[in-house]
């Protein structure tokens, strides 16, 4: 069953990433929203979706706050559509600061990268 879950979840995530990028609320497309991974339930019943933003945390709040209140039945609607499952699991938007992380990552490791090079 674990192969099932992971394979639905990550199709799950690429589909999803599609139907965000073209929502047309400027609350979700103007954050560059990205779906950085999802979970599914063992039955498939649930999905939780974590939502990060190059804008930071306070974006993806907002952004998963707009998801979860007007854009969550037209999300599971073009999911349904999209896949071949049969039934669509319950979605459940979760924001995420990974991409945030990462930026300040790298920005550190290429400020470290150009006092060593300056030596």
């Amino acid at each position: 069953m674990a192969y099932k879950q992971n394979r639905t979840a990550e199709d799950i995530k690429r589909e999803l990433s599609l139907i965000i990028g073209d929502l047309k609320d400027p609350r979700v497309s103007e954050g560059m929203l990205t779906v950085v991974r999802t979970e599914v339930a063992h039955d498939l019943s649930f999905c939780k979706v974590y939502i990060s933003s190059l804008n930071g945390i306070d974006a993806a709040e907002e952004a998963c706050r707009v998801l979860e209140k007007t854009a969550k039945g037209h999300v599971r609607s073009e999911l349904g559509k999209a896949l071949t499952i049969r039934k669509v699991p319950d979605i459940k938007f979760i924001p995420d600061d990974t991409v945030e992380k990462s930026f300040d990552l790298f920005k550190l490791l290429d400020e470290d990268n150009k006092r060593l090079q300056g030596k």
